[in-house]
């Protein structure tokens, strides 16, 4: 579990992230992140307007440190997410960030290991694959069956195919941090 303190540092060096890379000279940041968010791990960073979704994307595990990894998704989220255009200097100021810390995954043989609010979901199947965070599930009210389905859909495969019997489908946990969550318990 992270700190308080280690959330906001995340948030901040998210947001920090988007900024400098909308500024005309980007600038570099110089300041060495806590040593807690130096340890290897995966995140996405998941943008929103409005509770409506601007961009989201993450890596599931990474050997580059959490700082850097959220440094890095929180960009590709604002600007690279081929759903949405480019995050503008206006829906800057707008948008919420949040930050999902992935946990390792672990391989499950059936939907009965699902659970839906805890675990997120990784689905291969061919060369198919998606994921779907654990949040994904609560925000749809969606039951363990629902929610494999949706992550089959979102991966380009038929609504069933998580039973399929080649097919792979991990589950993992991830710390969900709220920057408006996060402000609103101790502003700063």
């Amino acid at each position: 579990m992270l700190t308080h303190a280690l959330k906001r540092e995340l948030l901040g060096i998210a947001r920090s992230s988007i900024a400098t890379a909308l500024q005309p000279k980007p600038a570099r940041n110089s300041v060495a992140p806590s040593p807690e968010l130096l340890q290897p791990s995966g995140a996405f960073v998941t943008l929103r307007i409005h509770h409506e979704l601007r961009g989201c994307i993450g890596y599931m595990d990474s050997s580059l440190p959490l700082a850097e990894v959220v440094a890095e998704v929180s960009r590709k989220a604002a600007f690279d997410d081929p759903r949405f255009p480019a995050l503008t200097l206006y829906e800057f100021d707008r948008v919420t960030l949040e930050i999902s810390v992935i946990s390792l995954q672990r391989r499950v043989c059936s939907k009965d290991e699902v659970t839906v609010g805890e675990h997120g979901v990784v689905i291969e199947l061919g060369s198919s694959r998606g994921v779907l965070l654990p949040q994904v599930a609560t925000e749809n009210d969606w039951n363990a069956e629902q929610f494999l389905d949706a992550l089959c859909r979102k991966s380009g495969l038929h609504a069933l195919a998580w039973q399929d019997p080649d097919a792979k489908i991990c589950v993992f946990t991830a710390e969900v941090i709220k920057e408006d969550e996060v402000l609103r318990e101790h502003p700063a």
